[in-house]
């Protein structure tokens, strides 16, 4: 055990001592952290100046706001599969990484996350900038640390890492008070043991269990994989393609699952759910055996959970057992690691003959394809989404925002690799797309990072610009802009009889209230995007016509730095296939 003294603060004639802060930025670089998103303040002060002592071998980036920080920070979790790491301040900065937690837990993102924290002897006394993190944060983090000795520094930071990273991940909080950042630590030990009694990690399938999902296969004249995003963020993606393509059984995907199949494998049915296609919905609508792979059940992709999958029996392989039986019954659960199971089937599997399956797939395919309305007079937000796709051909990493735009983005781009599709799924939080994509962009320099985002979402961190800028991160930007909260505006249209309630964003002059025709766009849109990226430093352009589209996006593919596309769509595109909250796929809205 290292030689401590907690009660020794840091002298001021001390020249480069090993304190508390120190010896955590050290276990961040022993842990493999390469980047961090950073925003510092009284109670964080130490840890960035222990940070400059490290610059050389951890790359700190100033995100403009915490939320932008913590949103970056998964964006390189999800790029790359490891812990993405965020620091902020006590108080307000603490608190800014909120939203970004209970985000990072509900879409299993390895999130570990470092809160100053003021002074331990003034804890409790409502101190300048004190809020009780840990309070705050129980619910919606993995696991989280309030550190009361600069002993327990680096077994803290190494099980943080392990938590956040094994069986679902999930976001871990460290919240370390001022005093023990400045607690000079002596032969620190980086080798010291974990103690975590009662985590432990699933073991692989039993052999029986294999055994009873195969003969579940065999029996099968419908079988569908309903896969998730366990299924990418177990890294079990090649797994699946090699199960699927051997015992040629079709995939649908969530929307935290594209990208685990390319959405243009003959098997592959693409998106499931509210705006999934319709004939994946049909498909798992009559399948006799679902497999579902990775996956929580969600409200969004069951609808009606006692109408959803109601004709034939679930296997659910989850590496968390709390998921398993949650929402839907299974007739055979599995807790184990996907990717284990799959390793542990595939060798056994053989393939089915399928083909009156596939027929009726195909079928409904013809019948009801992905569609929507060409028009020439307007650019339709799928239309942009399509050429882009066109044109990177797979080879890039997408963000989102939280809205109609991130739904067309997933039905409209066609994905080849896994670790390509990052957004929001289970929270819905807005301002994601802009600070992720600058996560992913610095996991990944050379790659092309594109966020796909609405007007409303854009501006919730647009001042992330600024990072975007000024770190070199050259991200582009597809902003669909219909001056309006459009996901919100179709459910006016379709539940509320088109009534509008605060979801329009431009001027107090509405166009509708203009009299302007039902596809005509304002003369002026505000705010002024293409103003404010430049204001920033960065490239932008507006397109207002459907033939300059192709032009503006290979422009700005070709744009070495960050650029801002500003495309003007109508307000009135609605996102469909829809299938309405708690309905069934008879209720599905087409047209």
């Amino acid at each position: 055990m290292a030689a401590i003294d907690d009660r020794q603060t840091l002298p001021k004639t001390a020249s480069k001592p090993t304190t508390g802060a120190d010896v955590l930025v050290e276990s961040l670089v022993r842990h493999g952290v390469e980047a961090l998103f950073a925003y510092p303040g009284g109670a964080s002060m130490p840890l960035h100046q222990a940070l400059t002592r490290y610059r050389d071998r951890i790359r700190t980036i100033l995100p403009r706001h915490e939320q932008g920080g913590i949103f970056a920070a998964e964006g390189y979790a999800r790029a790359t599969g490891k812990p993405g790491v965020v620091m902020a301040t006590s108080g307000p900065g603490a608190l800014n990484l909120v939203t970004g937690l209970a985000d990072a837990r509900m879409d299993s993102v390895p999130l570990v996350a470092i809160t100053g924290q003021v002074p331990s002897h003034v804890i409790g006394t409502d101190a300048f900038q004190e809020t009780p993190m840990v309070e705050v944060s129980r619910a919606i983090t993995k696991h989280h640390y309030l550190v009361s000795h600069a002993r327990e520094i680096l077994r803290i930071v190494k099980e943080a890492f392990h938590l956040a990273s094994t069986g679902r991940p999930g976001p871990v909080l460290i919240d370390i008070p001022k005093d023990i950042q400045n607690t000079i630590v002596t032969d620190a030990n980086h080798d010291v043991a974990m103690d975590l009694p009662g985590y432990r990690l699933p073991p692989p399938p039993p052999p029986r269990k294999i055994r009873e999902v195969l003969a579940a296969i065999r029996a099968s004249r419908r079988p569908i994989i309903y896969c998730g995003g366990g299924v990418v963020a177990a890294g079990a993606a090649e797994e699946l393609r090699e199960f699927a393509a051997k015992t040629g059984i079709p995939v649908a995907m969530t929307v935290h699952g594209l990208g685990a199949i390319p959405s243009d494998h003959y098997l592959s049915l693409n998106m499931l759910g509210m705006h999934g296609t319709v004939y994946a919905n049909y498909a798992v609508n009559e399948a006799d055996l679902l497999l579902a792979l990775g996956v929580r059940f969600d409200d969004r992709v069951t609808g009606k959970l006692s109408e959803f999958a109601k004709h034939g029996r679930i296997v659910h392989v989850d590496v968390d057992p709390s998921e398993i039986n949650k929402n839907k019954f299974a007739h055979i659960p599995l807790h184990a690691d996907v990717k284990v199971f799959l390793q542990a089937i595939t060798p056994l599997a053989a393939p089915g003959d399928w083909r009156g399956w596939h027929q009726q797939i195909d079928e409904w395919r013809a019948s009801d394809p992905m569609a929507y309305d060409q028009r020439d007079d307007l650019i339709m937000p799928q239309y942009v989404i399509e050429q882009f796709s066109n044109l990177a051909r797979g080879e890039f990493i997408m963000t989102t925002g939280v809205g109609q735009h991130q739904m067309w983005a997933a039905q409209w781009t066609r994905f080849k690799h896994p670790r390509t599709w990052i957004t929001s799924g289970g929270l819905g939080s807005m301002g994601y797309g802009l600070p992720a994509a600058l996560g992913a962009q610095a996991a990944f320099p050379d790659a092309l990072v594109v966020d796909i985002d609405g007007d409303g979402s854009f501006l919730m961190n647009i001042q992330e610009l600024a990072t975007a800028y000024c770190e070199k991160l050259p991200v582009k930007v597809i902003l669909l802009n219909n001056q309006h909260l459009g996901m919100v505006v179709q459910w006016e249209d379709r539940f509320h009889a088109g009534n509008r309630a605060h979801t329009y964003l431009g001027p107090i002059h509405h166009p509708e209230a203009l009299g302007r025709g039902e596809g005509e766009l304002p003369e002026t849109f505000y705010p002024d995007f293409v103003a404010i990226a430049r204001g920033f430093g960065v490239a932008a352009r507006q397109v207002r016509r459907k033939d300059e589209v192709v032009d503006a996006l290979q422009e700005m593919i070709a744009h070495p730095g960050p650029y801002v596309l500003d495309v003007l769509v109508p307000y009135q595109e609605h996102v469909l296939p829809m299938i309405p909250s708690g309905m069934t796929v008879r209720e599905m809205i087409k047209s």
